[in-house]
């Protein structure tokens, strides 16, 4: 959505279309019926002095709040991205085990903050509202900041600056949202670092994998997008361009992978050229065009074209961000040598295939 992850919607993303559906629906029912909203409440004080520990589980699940549901839902639907990357199941070992660790750091962070400025934290929002925030941290460190454009030629708009606008809105909506998201950001720090192993301690158990594989997964599993959308089924036409423009995106770009991995040299073809008319993004930089293999001596007649640059190599700080999300160094290197020293094209070809 904001980032490049395609526009494949929630496909391979079960576990961010079951949150979804079920905690923004659990949300419109509570909305419609306020009378049960007592027993969400995220009370801390419930919760110390009345032995409630059931309100751990209530009052962190469903959002109270419609737009703090809203909010989420959007960051939700940004890093599933993280699911599609890694899998299911360590996915939600992550939003498990950032679960369990923010719920111990809500509780530390309110009796320092009474300690420091003798002030009781009573309630605090409701709602998932701590491993989202958690899911920043990873958003941070593995995915690549590319430029989008600049405002008033000084502010930089990168591909992650609206996600970091929305983290912003939800982390205003309320008075103590920032201790939710501290609490947030330091259980993914602790758990995306693996701090005292916490990885083999708090994660989803292989058999409860498998229940939701074959219970749960077949009731919030998308189907493949198809190539065109028909426009009986409500598509805009901005959607089915959009989707048009990624499909042929991906297929140039992958025939331009196959080109760079038979190490074959660069001929003009005007299909190519054509397409590269209409989609400025899949244009070759001369200057970033990368080096080819040299060849065998041998007769072949002179060429028209004018020499590759040999001083442009693949850079070496763009292959170590590849590896560092984990990409093989050889996929690394001939995807960047593909789209052109591109990394925004080339982390995108690695995620989609």
């Amino acid at each position: 959505m904001f980032t490049t992850t395609g526009s494949r919607g929630l496909y391979k993303a079960p576990l961010s279309k079951g949150l979804l559906l079920v905690l923004n629906g659990l949300t419109v029912m509570l909305t419609l019926l306020p009378q049960y909203q007592e027993l969400f409440l995220y009370n801390l004080q419930a919760v110390t002095q009345q032995h409630q520990v059931w309100r751990f589980l209530c009052g962190r699940l469903f959002c109270l709040d419609v737009k703090d549901a809203f909010c989420s839902s959007l960051l939700i639907y940004n890093f599933r991205i993280f699911e599609r990357r890694f899998g299911t199941r360590k996915f939600a070992s992550f939003l498990l085990g950032t679960w369990c660790l923010s719920a111990l750091m809500d509780f530390l962070l309110a009796q320092a903050f009474q300690f420091l400025f003798d002030y009781e934290v009573e309630e605090l929002p409701a709602g998932l509202l701590a491993p989202v925030f958690s899911l920043f941290v990873p958003f941070y460190l593995l995915i690549p900041r590319m430029p989008v454009t600049q405002v008033l030629g000084h502010i930089h708009i990168t591909n992650k600056s609206l996600v970091y606008i929305v983290g912003l809105q939800l982390l205003t909506s309320s008075p103590f949202m920032w201790l939710l998201a501290l609490s947030g950001l330091i259980s993914g720090g602790l758990y995306h670092s693996n701090v005292l192993w916490l990885q083999k301690l708090l994660f989803v158990p292989m058999w409860v994998s498998r229940i939701g594989r074959y219970i749960l997964e077949p009731l919030f599993s998308s189907s493949q997008p198809s190539n065109e959308t028909p426009l009986g089924m409500g598509a805009t036409l901005d959607i089915q361009r959009q989707q048009r423009m990624d499909m042929l995106d991906q297929q140039l770009l992958l025939a331009q992978y196959n080109e760079a991995r038979r190490n074959t040299r660069h001929q003009p073809q005007s299909g190519l050229l054509q397409w590269t008319r209409l989609f400025p993004s899949l244009r070759h930089r001369g200057q970033n065009r990368p080096p080819l293999q040299p060849r065998p001596q041998a007769q072949t007649p002179p060429s028209t074209q004018p020499p590759l640059l040999d001083n442009s190599p693949v850079a070496e700080e763009q292959v170590a961000r590849l590896v560092e999300m984990g990409f093989s160094r050889i996929d690394a290197l001939e995807a960047l040598r593909a789209s052109n020293n591109d990394i925004n094209m080339a982390t995108n070809f690695l995620l989609q295939h």
